[in-house]
């Protein structure tokens, strides 16, 4: 299968065929709205704002599997997003990102791009403080915590995976490479 082959449900429940997004880029994102990386809703709209003229999607998956830090409903979390820091970016329904009930884009995803790299003393430190409060990590290509980016190119291949500690901005310009 291939990123194309998926679908995925909006924040409305409605199917969001991943084919629909031929010939552009994607960055995908699990997300909550009580983890300190939360902030991170800045950079990625203004990633979004920057480059969606240009063929750049965001697809935002609110997810509640990392301390219980994506409590709210699905519309209260897309009500957080848009008042606070005014997202205009796609989000869609809460999932799991890891275990036997997570979505299928995700295990395809973390299937093509198992492992992240953590550079420099903070990152690692954070990453390791991280880890030992996850309950849903048990393989070593699962999802570490909350803001995880997979990013796609125009063609559906994963072209990078970047773990929760690397800023929006830090990867502009891999997704500029790519439009």
């Amino acid at each position: 299968m291939s990123f194309y082959d998926y679908r995925v449900k909006t924040r409305k429940g409605e199917d969001l065929d991943l084919a629909s997004l031929k010939n552009k880029v994607v960055l995908i994102v699990n997300t909550a709205t009580g983890c300190g990386f939360t902030p991170q809703y800045k950079g990625l709209e203004e990633l979004f704002e920057k480059y969606h003229d240009k063929g750049f999607e965001i697809l935002d998956f609110p997810c509640n599997q990392f301390a219980n830090q994506a409590p709210e409903s699905d519309d209260q979390i897309h009500e957080f997003c848009t008042l606070r820091y005014k997202t205009q970016f796609d989000q869609m329904k809460k999932i799991d990102v890891n275990g036997e009930n997570e979505d299928p884009l995700y295990t395809f995803l973390k299937k093509e791009m198992p492992e992240e790299e953590v550079k420099g003393l903070k990152a690692k430190a954070a990453m390791k403080a991280v880890s030992k409060i996850s309950k849903s990590t048990k393989a070593p290509e699962d999802i570490k915590w909350n803001f995880t980016k997979f990013l796609v190119d125009r063609e559906g291949k994963v072209v990078g995976r970047y773990n929760p500690t690397v800023e929006p901005e830090k990867i502009e310009g891999d997704i500029a490479a790519l439009i």
